[in-house]
């Protein structure tokens, strides 16, 4: 489980749900919950939080990732590449530090990933977990 720390930026509610900003080490990231700040005492601006993500929910490109509708995007480049027969385990450093993605070994085949190759990490919005 990839897990970062950061701070509340901005949350936007519409009924039962809440589109929440947090910021970690200048990089920006969105998660969408099933509470507000009415039914969450946690969810505060400026409050400090964890967000967590699978590494199986770590998307990866090489390319230009500007016409992807995935809002939570980080540059890094591959530390380690474990390959396996099915799957493949990648290591990536950021700005914010280590990211880990499990991709298929066909994909990374496909998109030429080796150590060193720099890439884009991404996360869907509704793959991330806010924790307190």
């Amino acid at each position: 489980m990839n897990t970062l720390q950061g701070q509340i930026s901005n949350i936007e509610v519409n009924g039962s749900l809440a589109l929440v900003t947090v910021i970690v080490k200048n990089v920006s990231f969105t998660a969408i919950i099933i509470e507000t700040p009415k039914t969450a005492s946690y969810l505060k601006i400026g409050n400090t939080i964890t967000i967590l993500f699978k590494e199986t929910e770590v998307v990866i490109t090489t390319g230009s990732p500007e016409h992807i509708s995935l809002q939570n995007q980080i540059l890094g480049t591959v530390k380690k590449l474990e390959k396996g027969t099915l799957l493949s385990k990648l290591i990536i450093n950021t700005e914010i530090g280590e990211i880990v993605s499990i991709i298929t070994s066909n994909a990374v085949q496909k998109l030429s990933i080796e150590k060193g190759s720099e890439i884009t990490a991404m996360i869907k919005t509704n793959e991330i977990l806010l924790s307190q």
